[in-house]
């Protein structure tokens, strides 16, 4: 049973295209500043452009040396056209959308000891055990720029400190979850999933939230609807913050007694799991702030607003 018991999570949605650029600059300092709630290790998600038809596939190695070395040639042998970036233990795979679902069963057999972090359009995860300033430093996410973006840094409590336990958990394309408090009916729910087909890296009841909503969204339920619906179906204490490929979520249970506070401007969104998070954002002095209420969904979406 794996539970984070204090943990730090950020959001950043932005509206203003100006900012974009800047995104994984400003995502690192609010994730930086939440170090004391969680320096076991951290994990960021960036939603980026990629051109269209193509898809990216973000993969993790605990020998990074080996398993990189030479993975585009063995890939282009097993019929997938990629080009890779490595970053540090990740890489990033970028590939012909069409072949996103073979992808992983070619990864399985020519490099068994990869991890599949995340894949979708636009999406890239890097999460690494260490504190906040050390994983975002070690795979460049200063640099990055993006539409939005969630990050998290946590403690954990109960459960050995490994790359796969770090948030955020993503278990569909382009879908990502972090997740600070614990579920009770984890157990149960990861039985229904795998019976829907949905697949499991770890023990962890944060993924089974992340895998809950992929299978209410396949339903054809967007991300909003199926927030929703994980406020009747999920038992326990959470705040989730969600990215998909064009939007961005947030709820709390009915009690609520993990921290949040939001911030909105005419250029972006915000949450913090505390308001320190959000005070070096630009404008932060004129944006509205509030604490999200329990048991509520928020949820803005770029396809919505163009």
């Amino acid at each position: 049973m794996e539970m984070a018991a204090m943990c730090g999570i950020v959001g950043l949605f932005l509206k203003d295209k100006a900012l974009e650029p800047r995104l994984g600059a400003l995502l690192s300092d609010m994730l930086i500043t939440m170090t004391d709630r969680g320096p076991d290790s951290a994990g960021v998600a960036i939603y980026g452009d990629l051109a269209a038809g193509k898809a990216k596939v973000t993969v993790q190695s605990a020998d990074p040396q080996s398993d990189f070395d030479g993975l585009e040639t063995a890939l282009h042998k097993a019929g997938i056209s990629a080009s890779v970036m490595v970053k540090s233990t990740h890489a990033v795979i970028e590939i012909d959308a069409a072949q996103l679902s073979e992808i992983r069963t070619v990864l399985a057999e020519i490099r068994p000891n990869v991890r599949v972090m995340g894949s979708g359009e636009s999406v890239e995860i890097f999460k690494e055990i260490g504190p906040p300033k050390d994983v975002v430093a070690r795979f460049g996410v200063r640099a990055m720029g993006g539409t939005h973006g969630i990050g998290h840094t946590r403690m954990a409590t109960e459960s050995a400190v490994t790359t796969l336990g770090a948030h955020p958990f993503s278990t569909g394309a382009d879908q990502c979850l972090v997740h600070n408090g614990s579920l009770s009916n984890h157990n149960n729910l990861r039985r229904e999933l795998i019976r829907e087909g949905m697949t499991f890296e770890t023990q962890n009841d944060s993924e089974v939230a992340a895998a809950y909503l992929t299978a209410e969204m396949a339903k054809g339920k967007n991300l909003g609807e199926a927030l929703t619906g994980a406020l009747d179906d999920l038992d326990g204490f959470f705040t989730f913050v969600v990215g998909t490929k064009s939007g961005f979520g947030v709820v709390r249970d009915p009690i609520a007694c993990k921290p949040a506070v939001m911030a909105e401007t005419d250029q972006y969104v915000a949450f913090g799991s505390e308001y320190r998070a959000l005070v070096n954002l630009p404008g932060i002095e004129n944006a509205r702030v509030w604490e999200p209420e329990p048991a509520t969904v928020y949820f803005w979406d770029h396809g919505k607003a163009a």
